[in-house]
């Protein structure tokens, strides 16, 4: 236990009442601590005060101060996608908890696992006007796995109580996978009379003695049966025209055994670029430009399709599927969050994916040579890796440019957070076919601009490795407070395209209307990001050709200190150039179907 607490053991009626809160928030903490829990990121609150005394007298809760209780929600979603344990935001009460909203929303989307530890007031202060009272409980309701409104401390209540409700939280968000709420009211005083001292019960002495939760969950996730498998392998093995896709996921191992499937039934693999398995080589890379081909469209339509994981960032593959209609379309996640967005899913697996992949694997016998189906898809995608690199101006900043530049020159094993919008489209279209692997995070759940700085910092955290986060000015604007935590931990290189508004609504049909695109869709803004590096006390560079932007990346990765690239294009001429390389492509897999 922590050196820093004195810790009596006495009997329950010992426990005097202004002491109760005392031991309810180390309970709480340091039972979370237990079950796993990485990280506590704290905003600065009065009602909160035994929660942050609790977490600054354990010297196993890993935490973090942000100002920003958005941003601070945010940092506990990257770190949990970085690590795969539950990371916990507390708040003080009001509209603090409120602004948890947004990362909640995107946890419960792409099932990441959240804890919301909020301060309240009483009840007798509730719906009578008391300052910084709101309905608090409740307020993230549609979008938590579990939530629970914890009564006020009281020595009437056998704090087992406490142990076993955090118990069910910490379970709840790691097994069910997603955001939980524990709303905790405080009566004042909130502070006790003397720091670093509580008194435990006798009841809890052995608890408090040892190391263990006081209850313990299994740690087995979900997973099909046997028949399930051999039954699914019985129907797809010898299908020649199938597909692996494998979405955003945060799991690390996913990449490998989508690869080890595919290679089993002889189908190409399509990894989404927030996967991590679209950079570092695997079968097929470059699927998204591939569609720029009515012809490849039309003339390869997959009977089957595997889909391991979430979403897909590629707007035309998601087309490609919906408008093939597989007979077959099997989606497997570990969550129980339905993904058939075309309602074309004929099978929904909860399990968790490599555990999936692998016994799947032992039902198949790998094709004893390559498919001319895998094959064409193979060599279509050599075919668009070459029309991109020879239709890209050599030495000209443009978006896919530098995209393709972050995934070529990143050094191997580094983190990279990818923004909503275009960055994340540009890195999933143009990046190289055999660059590093690197661990990938994106918020695509709910595919916000919210915290993406923010998130990028807990990424950074959890991985312990320096993290690259590219992203666009819109989305740094949005979350340009959170700069603030990248003076500290692992260092971030932010790269940000600064096009001066919404570049991505450019490419939309409502950019044709002149008269209303500027002033409500491409809103610029006319701000740059190097007052902002200054003041936040951090790196900057802006390159203005591609040499240069090389040059400032490969010392801001390896610099040690984290810094802000800005890259200026232009709105209209970066259309311009995606149409004149989807032209280039369509033109090369065209050739190829006519040989």
């Amino acid at each position: 236990m922590s050196e820093l607490l004195e810790v009596d053991v006495v009997a329950t009626e010992g426990i005097r009442g202004g002491q109760v809160q005392t031991l309810w928030s180390h309970l709480l903490i340091e039972e979370l601590v237990r079950h796993g829990v990485g990280l506590f990121v704290l905003a600065p609150g009065s009602r909160s005060t035994p929660l942050a005394l609790a977490v600054a007298e354990n010297p196993n809760a890993q935490h973090l101060m942000h100002f920003d209780e958005r941003g601070g929600a945010f940092v506990a979603l990257g770190f949990a996608r970085a690590t795969g344990k539950p990371a916990v935001l507390i708040t003080t009460s009001g509209t603090a908890v409120a602004n948890g909203l947004p990362a909640v929303v995107e946890a419960d989307a792409d099932g990441v696992p959240l804890i919301l530890l909020t301060a309240d007031r009483p009840p007798e202060l509730r719906e009578s006007g008391a300052n910084q009272t709101i309905r608090q409980h409740g307020i993230f309701a549609p979008y938590v796995r579990w939530q629970f409104d914890m009564p006020v401390p009281d020595a009437a209540i056998d704090p087992a109580f406490v142990l076993t409700t955090v118990g069910q939280v910490a379970h709840q968000s790691q097994h069910l996978l997603g955001p939980v709420h524990l709303n905790c009211m405080f009566r004042e005083p909130l502070a006790p009379n003397e720091i670093g001292r509580i008194d435990v019960p006798e009841s809890l002495g052995d608890w408090q003695n040892g190391n263990q939760p006081y209850t313990r969950y299994p740690v087995s996730k979900p997973a099909v049966s046997t028949e399930e498998i051999e039954a699914l392998a019985t129907r797809l093995e010898g299908l020649e025209r199938g597909l692996v896709v494998l979405g955003n996921t945060d799991d690390t191992k996913a990449s490998g055994a989508a690869a080890g499937i595919a290679h089993s039934l002889g189908w190409p693999l399509l990894a989404d670029v927030a996967s991590g398995g679209r950079l570092g080589g695997t079968s097929v890379v470059c699927y998204d430009l591939i569609f720029s081909s009515s012809k490849f469209f039309e003339a390869h339509q997959p009977h089957a399709v595997i889909h391991l994981g979430g979403a897909i960032t590629s707007k035309p593959l998601h087309k490609y599927i919906e408008n093939c209609g597989p007979s077959e379309y099997i989606v497997v996640r570990p969550d129980a969050n339905r993904y058939d967005p075309s309602h074309i899913v004929t099978d929904r697996f909860q399990s968790d994916i490599t555990a999936f992949c692998d016994a799947f694997a032992e039902e198949l016998v790998a094709p004893s040579r390559e498919s001319a189906w895998t094959l064409f898809w193979r060599t279509a995608s050599a075919d668009v890796s070459n029309a991109v690199q020879e239709t890209l101006p050599a030495d000209e900043l443009s978006e896919p440019a530098v995209a393709r530049a972050i995934s070529a020159f990143t050094p191997e094993g580094h983190g990279l957070v990818l923004a909503s919008s275009m960055p994340i489209r540009d890195m999933d279209a143009f990046a190289v076919t055999d660059g590093p692997r690197l661990r990938v995070a994106a918020n695509r759940g709910a595919s916000g601009i919210d915290g993406t700085v923010a998130t990028a910092a807990g990424f950074a955290r959890g991985l312990t490795k320096p993290t690259t986060l590219f992203i666009g000015d819109l989305a740094l604007l949005h979350d340009l407070n959170s700069l603030s935590l990248l003076r500290e931990g692992p260092p971030v290189t932010v790269v940000v395209i600064n096009n001066d508004g919404g570049g991505i609504f450019s490419f939309l049909p409502i950019a044709e209307q002149k008269g209303v695109f500027e002033q409500f869709f491409g809103t610029p803004h006319g701000l740059g990001f190097e007052k902002a590096a200054e003041m936040f006390e951090l790196g900057y560079d802006q390159p203005t050709n591609m040499a240069e932007f090389k040059t400032a990346y490969s010392n801001a990765v390896k610099g040690g200190v984290s810094s802000i690239i800005e890259v200026r294009t232009n709105r209209e001429e970066n259309v311009a150039l995606h149409r004149e390389l989807k032209d280039a492509v369509s033109a090369a897999v065209g050739n190829r179907l006519d040989l």
